[in-house]
């Protein structure tokens, strides 16, 4: 497939659908999920079918009758933006039911709001879910995939690059398009993804009144990528109440927009109420939406070292659900003495801690968070500072000082 840029999830896809009747590929638009099913199509060796919702005579098919549109598009089948029709769900369970074969549909859906009830009410235990998010750097860069995602020190040899090259591709972000020969202006592409995210996706869930209103509280939420959620301030500053900051905040989470880092208590109650930490899944979305467009310009503006922050923690993440694994990631805070650790990763009850400094300088004084978290008796594994250094190299036995290419 000419231009394609290979994805770390594509053996994932392939293993659920062989263990699995239904695939479910679920993520934002326009970020391949449509093209990663294509390719594999050919590569599994079946004669699938492909039919998209978006067309509306289809979508209109799919909703009024529902067993005809089965019967007219047979399995092995992929249904494109199936949220559009949740009907669909239940005679798809049928279909599994009676023929019991794996890999018999493939699903993709750009909005999980309401059609992840639909999939859990029909067709539980059926379907295996994955999330496909935007290029990670490593795909960007074509590294060749590794079994396992990124830990600290996994990755011998990592080049480091100048603070410029990173912000440049912190200003583009991850979507395959902007890859592509003749790829569209940034400008051009964001806004157009904006007006097709909210006209598309959120004009089903909230009322049209309201889209102008819930522009703005995307900007106003970019604007606090890499920072504490408070609601109350997110409300005031979109001219909104707070239930509905709190509602319109599940529906950027819901749609992987967002990722919101919950703090790490052994007290699973005080990790629910304390406020998490929110972070744009695409930092070329959220430099646009704060206004950033030059990529020096950025480096030294007020907003740098949470764009780089939102930068490390989205590569992170997209490591692991990229080779569909569901991770368990938390930031931590000792609200006593106010020290920080950005990131942990917890394993197994053992936790990795993770933090990101914009700057070639570090030095055991980055420290005081991992050292106040030892000091907890937690258990605690090889920690890293992820910052724009030229090679891996280790602080002290207990942390490792990567530069970002080191993820993958």
């Amino acid at each position: 497939m000419k231009g394609y840029i290979h994805r770390y999830l594509e053996s994932a896809v392939l293993r659920i659908s062989k263990t699995f009747p239904v695939l479910l590929l679920t993520g934002p638009r326009q970020v391949g999920k449509t093209t990663l099913l294509q390719y594999l199509i050919a590569q599994e060796g079946k004669k699938r079918g492909y039919v998209s919702l978006d067309d509306f005579k289809t979508r209109t098919l799919a909703n009024e009758d529902p067993a005809l549109f089965l019967q007219q598009n047979p399995s092995p089948l992929l249904i494109d933006e199936v949220q559009y029709a949740p009907k669909l769900f239940t005679y798809i369970k049928i279909a599994v039911d009676r023929d019991r074969n794996n890999g018999m549909y493939w699903l993709t859906g750009s909005q999980q709001f309401h059609m992840m009830k639909g999939v859990s009410e029909s067709l539980a235990g059926r379907v295996g879910i994955l999330s496909l998010l935007g290029l990670s750097q490593a795909e960007i860069d074509g590294m060749p995939q590794k079994e396992e995602p990124w830990m600290p020190g996994a990755a011998a040899k990592a080049e480091g690059t100048s603070t410029t090259a990173i912000f440049s591709k912190i200003i583009k972000g991850s979507f395959p398009a902007l890859f592509q020969d003749q790829a569209p202006k940034l400008d051009e592409y964001y806004g157009a993804y904006l007006r097709t995210y909210v006209d598309r996706d959120v004009r089903d869930i909230i009322k049209v009144t309201s889209l102008a209103s819930f522009e703005k509280f995307v900007s106003v939420c970019a604007a606090r990528t890499a920072s504490l959620l408070n609601y109350s301030d997110l409300a005031r500053d979109a001219d909104i109440s707070v239930p509905t900051a709190k509602e319109w905040m599940s529906i950027l989470e819901a749609g992987h927009h967002v990722f919101l880092l919950r703090p790490y208590y052994r007290n699973l109650t005080k990790r629910l109420i304390k406020a998490p930490k929110l972070y744009f899944l695409d930092t070329g979305l959220a430099a646009y939406l704060t206004g950033w467009r030059d990529p020096g310009t950025a480096l030294r503006g007020a907003y740098a070292g949470q764009l780089f922050e939102t930068l490390i923690i989205s590569e992170i993440i997209k490591s692991y659900v990229h080779r569909g694994k569901d991770p368990r990631f938390f930031s931590y805070f000792r609200t006593k003495e106010q020290e920080e650790v950005d990131f942990l990763i917890d394993q197994n009850g053992i936790l990795t801690p993770v933090e990101v400094k914009l700057g070639m300088q570090v030095n055991k004084a980055d420290l005081r968070g991992v050292e106040a978290l030892k000091a907890t008796k937690t258990k605690v594994g090889l920690g890293a500072v992820i910052a724009p250094v030229e090679a891996p190299y280790h602080l002290n036995q207990d942390v490792i000082v990567e530069p970002p290419s080191a993820i993958s």
